[in-house]
């Protein structure tokens, strides 16, 4: 296995290098698009059996973004869902012989933690506007800038050290039984694996929904977010 800062080039793209990385994402990107397309476009009162697990699965999904954002999902369920299930499938892209899941390079973990990123800053203007998402820096008093920006960093990276972390350490587990002791006696630890991935899919995502939560409810409660004036107010 080739070190996870290592990434193999695949061909150039003009003077730009794809790697292997990029290439599996992008696969997994026009299998899910192409996947949604076709299981969305009969969509019936009478729901048929794909779109009834369907639907289960967005339902799933909506209850466990109010459990833990205390939001209305339909802002975030977009966004939220489809980091779980790009990286669901990123994870156990590794049952295609031959293909290193991207989740086990830097370079996408990083890209999906700066997504994560983004979208709190997004999410968090959206709901309290720019100056009322700023004042969370400063709360409770604005000696504490520097710290609660370093602490946003923080999460970011942690986000990025635990998925890179989990997703590299099966492979290499994985790959070490396989070189000692044959073909047969990793299944196990490939199916643990594989349970680590979905596992480690769905906590990205709870993390995410935390993280958004968080800069929601921040913005709304600090005193210098902007907010309508009632009938009663001076």
């Amino acid at each position: 296995m080739n070190s996870p800062l290592h990434s193999t080039i695949m061909f150039h793209l003009g003077p730009v290098p794809i790697a292997s990385a990029v290439v599996v994402t992008w696969a997994i990107m026009t299998v899910l698009v192409l996947g949604s397309v076709l299981a969305t476009r009969r969509l019936a009162l009478v729901p048929s059996s794909m779109q009834a697990l369907l639907e289960l699965i967005v339902d799933t999904m909506d209850s466990q973004i109010r459990d833990t954002m205390r939001a209305q999902p339909e802002p975030y369920r977009a966004f939220i869902g489809t980091l779980f299930v790009f990286i669901f499938v990123a994870n156990w892209s590794t049952l295609v012989p031959g293909v290193e899941p991207p989740t086990a390079h830097l370079e996408t973990d990083a890209a999906l933690a700066l997504l994560v990123f983004v979208a709190v800053i997004y999410f968090g203007i959206r709901a309290s506007g720019v100056r009322g998402y700023l004042g969370t820096f400063a709360s409770p008093n604005p000696i504490m800038i520097p710290l609660n920006f370093v602490e946003s960093l923080t999460r970011t990276f942690s986000l990025l050290v635990r998925l890179f972390g989990n997703v590299m350490s099966g492979m290499f587990v994985i790959g070490i039984v396989l070189s000692l002791a044959g073909l047969l006696v990793p299944v196990p630890l490939m199916a643990l694996d594989l349970l680590t991935g979905a596992v480690q899919a769905y906590i990205f995502a709870v993390l995410a929904m935390v993280f958004i939560a968080g800069a929601i409810s921040e913005g709304q409660s600090n005193p210098t977010s902007s907010a309508p004036k009632g009938k009663d107010s001076p």
